[in-house]
C-alpha cells in the first residue's frame, strides 16, 4: 500500500509541476515535464523484477516504438491548433493518438507475435 501512496505522489508532483511551469516566463518547459520517465521507471523496475532482463529490453523498445503515436498527438496539436479551438484542438489530437496507438499495438501483435 505504501509504495502505491509514493506512486500516486510521484505523479501529483508531475502535475504541480506542470501547473507551475506552465504560468512562468518559461512555459514551454511545461511539456517537457510529462516526458520525464516517472510511469516508465516504476514499469521498467515491475518488469525488471517479475520477469527477465529479455524482457525488459523488450518492454523498452516498444516504449521507443511508443513515441510514434505521442508525436503524431503532438504534430496533431501543432496543426489543428490553428485550425480550431482548444477542446476540439485537444479532442482531435487524443483521437490520433489513439487511431496510432491502436495502429501500434496491432503491428506490434503482428511483427513480434513470439514477443508477445
Amino acid at each position: 500500500m505504501l509504495s502505491l501512496f509514493f506512486k500516486s505522489l510521484l505523479g501529483a508532483l508531475a502535475v504541480l509541476l506542470i501547473a507551475l511551469l506552465s504560468k512562468s516566463k518559461s512555459f514551454f518547459i511545461a511539456g517537457l515535464v510529462p516526458l520525464f520517465p516517472t510511469f516508465a521507471l516504476i514499469a521498467h523496475y515491475l518488469v525488471g523484477t517479475e520477469r527477465t532482463l529479455a524482457d525488459l529490453r523488450v518492454t523498452a523498445l516498444f516504449g521507443l516504438y511508443s513515441l510514434l503515436p505521442y508525436a503524431a498527438y503532438l504534430l496533431a496539436v501543432y496543426w489543428l491548433s490553428y485550425r480550431f479551438g482548444l477542446l476540439a484542438t485537444l479532442t482531435l489530437a487524443t483521437l490520433v493518438w489513439g487511431l496510432c496507438a491502436a495502429g501500434l499495438l496491432l503491428a506490434w501483435m503482428r511483427l513480434y507475435s513470439e514477443v508477445a
